[in-house]
């Protein structure tokens, strides 16, 4: 999503009668008080630290290292099929989207542990991809050459799959364990159904709409155009929705491990344009849990976010709750058209200050087996001082 394009649709839904009248908007609810279940079970996260310039072999050893001690693989058997699901909205070169150098180090990890096939795949958002009954316009494919990650990952041995290519059949409707705010299933690519495990390869990095992309927001790529649909026209809702998309069956079923490479972190705007921070000591982030790696990455984020030097804060477009909700209901226009537009939700942006304000967490913790108690492992020995701080806001870590 880039700032020219965002504008100039918010301009055009302005003029076209849909911005200015609160009253065109569907009735948008208060965000939900959802109160995190008390601190229990202990899961590790993962750290394992790359110094600024560090050569890309430093780099994959640390995805190698930060992978092995965050799981131990028991649940590979050889022989298994994985996918690998990175963050892949556009072509964009990292971390607009997930590093090239961190798939290949997992996709090697996994064909040393035995996996017989390795797959890397995703589909672009609406801006750049769309698939409908009727056709299809856009390639995820060559978004994902543009952005350097479809080299990386062939050459480390990994097939390529691209959701949009297997067609509007090419999806399942996969039920929700904790869906109290969506209409029906999610709709999922049928590849899963192939695999024995998922890998998830978020970024770290702040969104225009939703504060932040993570891993848990990482989900949305997985869906078809209706599902996407459902999720932006019925904003109200937006981040509970982001946690609940967390509990398809499938993926609580095969989801193995959630690792960021997070040496370079997009700070402002997002999800495709804005100021990278590249701190001199980045970080790999590795855990079975989703939940518990989104929290050391948000905190991470967090830490960026405050080294933004002032002539790259970007304060109206970055924070402006109604740049958020008008570029919502300009992304409801390009899936669903303008009637979906003007009954669309109004969003109301996650403030992304603190970990404890994240609207997409607190539902999380709620379905997702309470408050982890977050054991941080450095797995190299290097963890950033300056995360220490942010650190201290989560009182479960240990």
């Amino acid at each position: 999503m880039k700032r020219r394009e965002l504008l100039k649709g918010i301009a055009g839904l302005t003029a076209m009668a849909i911005g200015p009248a609160a009253d065109s908007f569907a009735s948008s609810r208060a965000p939900l008080a959802v109160k995190p279940l008390p601190a229990g079970r202990q899961i590790r996260v993962s750290l394992a630290g790359v110094r600024k310039g560090a050569p890309e072999k430093t780099l994959q050893a640390a995805v190698r290292e930060s992978a092995s001690e965050a799981t131990d693989f028991s649940w590979m058997s050889k022989g298994d099929a994985v996918f690998i699901k990175p963050a892949l909205n556009s072509g964009i070169p990292y971390p607009s989207t997930t590093s090239p150098l961190a798939v290949a180090a997992m996709v090697g990890l996994l064909r040393d542990k035995g996996a017989a096939r390795v797959i890397v795949g995703d589909m672009c958002g609406i801006e750049h991809v769309k698939l409908s009954p009727d056709g299809l316009s856009g390639s995820s494919r060559r978004l994902m050459e543009a952005s350097g990650m479809a080299e990386a990952a062939r050459t480390a041995g990994a097939e390529l799959h691209f959701f949009e290519e297997a067609g509007w059949d090419g999806f399942y409707e996969d039920p929700l364990a904790s869906g109290d705010h969506w209409k029906r299933g999610l709709m999922m690519p049928r590849i899963l159904k192939e695999v024995d495990h998922i890998i998830l390869m978020p970024r770290c990095a702040r969104h225009v709409l939703a504060g932040s992309t993570l891993g848990l927001k990482a989900a949305v790529g997985y869906w078809r155009t209706d599902t996407r649909l459902e999720y932006h026209r019925d904003a109200d809702s937006f981040h509970e929705k982001t946690a609940e998309a967390n509990t398809a069956e499938t993926l609580l079923a095969k989801q193995r491990l959630v690792l960021s490479a997070a040496d370079k972190i997009l700070t402002t705007f997002g999800p495709d344009e804005g100021y990278v921070h590249h701190p001199e000591i980045g970080l790999i982030i590795a855990s079975e849990s989703v939940v518990a790696h989104d929290m050391v990455s948000l905190a991470w984020l967090l830490e960026s976010r405050r080294r933004v030097p002032s002539e790259e804060q970007d304060g109206f477009i970055d924070h402006s709750p109604f740049v958020a909700g008008m570029a919502n209901h300009w992304v409801t226009f390009k899936l669903g058209g303008l009637r979906a537009a003007i009954i669309s939700d109004k969003l109301i942006k996650n403030d992304l200050k603190t970990l404890g304000g994240d609207r997409v967490l607190n539902r999380a913790y709620a379905i997702l087996g309470g408050t982890p108690n977050v054991d941080i492992h450095a797995a190299n020995g290097m963890l950033p001082e300056e995360l220490k701080r942010t650190l201290g806001e989560m009182t479960a870590v240990t």
